[in-house]
């Protein structure tokens, strides 16, 4: 059976915003669909002392890559999204940078029964790292069908409020769908 993991960046949560939080949430999504990927991440957590000492970023890429080297397992699936939620101004290097890295270190693993799918909004660093990576690329922002969806949400939750005057559920409804941008 495939296995699925997912990360979503939060620019609220600390722990939400950096590659070591995605790689630590990865490891323990994947251990908990697999005895094999769990024996790897408790061989890891007794190496650090049972949990008393942090492993480095690297320890748990080299885990991650264990994870993802053994044989003859189902297919695995990485969803990252809202990688532009992750900061990019911060620190040397940014933890944006870092999570770039990350990605590129996936992808560049080159295995054959890994799929990794990154969501964001367009921005130029993003892009110029992700694009040469991509074995397929598909934008939203610009499709009538994902601001027809943003239209109906807002519409739905506007109406669904019965406390607000005509005028006023018209006046949101008017500006949040001109400023929703696809997102």
């Amino acid at each position: 059976m495939a296995s699925i993991v997912f990360f979503y960046f939060d620019f609220k949560d600390q722990s939400k915003k950096n590659a070591r939080g995605a790689l630590s949430s990865l490891l323990v999504q994947l251990a908990a669909q697999s005895d094999s990927y769990s024996e790897i991440l408790s061989a890891l957590y007794s190496k650090y002392d049972a949990g008393s000492m942090q492993p480095s970023d690297d320890a748990l890429k080299i885990s991650l890559k264990r994870m993802l080297a053994i044989p003859g397992q189902a297919p695995i699936y990485i969803v990252i999204d809202a990688l532009d939620e992750c900061p990019k101004s911060t620190g040397m290097p940014s933890p944006r940078k870092e999570v770039l890295s990350l990605v590129k270190w996936l992808v560049e693993l080159q295995c054959s029964n890994l799929s990794v799918s990154v969501t964001s909004r367009t921005e130029t660093d993003i892009e110029d790292t992700l694009q040469p990576l991509a074995s397929h690329r598909i934008s939203l922002h610009d499709e009538a069908g994902q601001r027809k969806d943003i239209t109906n949400y807002i519409l739905w939750c506007v109406y669904s409020n019965p406390k607000w005057r005509k005028q006023d559920k018209e006046l949101i409804i008017e500006k949040l769908s001109e400023r929703a941008a696809g997102m």
